[in-house]
């Protein structure tokens, strides 16, 4: 029964936090160590009969390599990071209002910044004893951008628990000057205008609208492709993490297994001879229950003729002693 004055939720906010404490540590963890350590941190939940905190915490994915080093990052560089996340508010905003001028100046500052983070994750990772290969450090790169460029990136890579890295959207702009969504690129000014006496100006004029409507819809086509090339290389990086967790959860599975296993075969030899002793110890009872019989039988035979025995000799010495009195 919940007690009234508000202790069972008092109760409830600690143990939320301890939960979040937890996924703090585990997704500081290097990813090679992470699942043992979320089985045990689960198990001690579940010891604690905190069955809900367990299952949050089983759930928690094993990040990639890169993944982790971004959150190592953002966890172990906080003024950097607040430096970063600030950038990238002023980054979109320039977007937004097309600032050509601050979005240059921005952008210069954006190419340093992330060379320099990303090198700081490297450098974080190696000592740690994980070093980044060419290619995580790239993705590391790509995760940087993308929190630059979206506000829920930023926000995920700042609560420094990525499972995997992020990609940038393909909407936001270069580091030349932005132009309005859904735009051609501008045509050179025309020329002075000439009396429209030549023919076939008003088909050259059409011409170029069809042309410059052909280019603005393939624009839009290679938008959609790249926008979901991006969303199917994001799963397939989610996939081929959450199956590299699987494949570990199984080998700790099975590794598990195995030890039971052997504790169960030792227990089945101790067993198989407790029985082999048991039956030692039947057959000496049996043993000693026929001695005893046996003995008890010569025992009583004993004294079957012990008290013949004495009764002859009390015969013999009364009839002896009638003899003496004829004498």
């Amino acid at each position: 029964m919940q007690r009234k004055g508000g202790r069972r939720g008092d109760t409830g906010g600690r143990d939320a936090k301890a939960v979040e404490r937890v996924l703090d540590e585990l997704y500081g963890t290097p990813p090679s160590a992470f699942v043992a350590r979320r089985e045990e941190r689960a198990a001690a939940a579940r010891t604690d009969g905190r069955k809900e905190d367990a299952r949050r915490i089983h759930a928690a994915r094993r990040p990639t390599l890169a993944a982790w080093a971004a959150n190592l990052l953002a966890r172990s560089r906080p003024e950097e990071t607040r430096r970063f996340l600030e950038l990238g508010q002023a980054l979109r905003e320039a977007h937004r209002t097309l600032d050509a001028a601050g979005l240059k100046e921005l952008s210069a500052q954006r190419r340093r910044i992330v060379a320099a983070l990303s090198r700081q994750a490297a450098e974080l990772a190696g000592e740690a004893g994980q070093p980044l290969s060419q290619a995580a450090q790239r993705e590391v790169e790509s995760t940087l951008r993308a929190v630059l460029a979206d506000p829920d990136a930023a926000g995920q890579w700042a609560g420094a628990r990525l499972e995997v890295s992020l990609t940038p959207p393909s909407a936001f702009p270069s580091d030349a000057a932005p132009t309005a969504p859904g735009r051609t690129a501008p045509e050179p000014a025309p020329g002075p205008k000439t009396p429209r006496t030549s023919p076939g100006t008003g088909t050259r004029t059409g011409a170029k609208d069809e042309l410059a409507e052909r280019r603005r819809k393939r624009r839009e086509e290679l938008d959609r492709a790249e926008r979901e090339a991006e969303r199917a290389g994001r799963r397939l990086r989610e996939a081929r993490a959450e199956q590299a967790d699987a494949r570990e959860s199984l080998g700790t599975a099975d590794d598990e297994l195995a030890r039971v296993r052997e504790t169960v075969t030792a227990a089945e030899e101790r067993l198989r001879e407790a029985h082999e002793d048991r039956d030692r110890a039947e057959r000496d009872r049996r043993e000693a229950e026929e001695r005893d019989r046996a003995a008890a039988h010569a025992l009583t035979a004993a004294e079957r003729e012990a008290r013949a025995s004495a009764r002859r000799v009390d015969r013999l010495g009364g009839r002896a002693g009638s003899y003496d009195s004829f004498d």
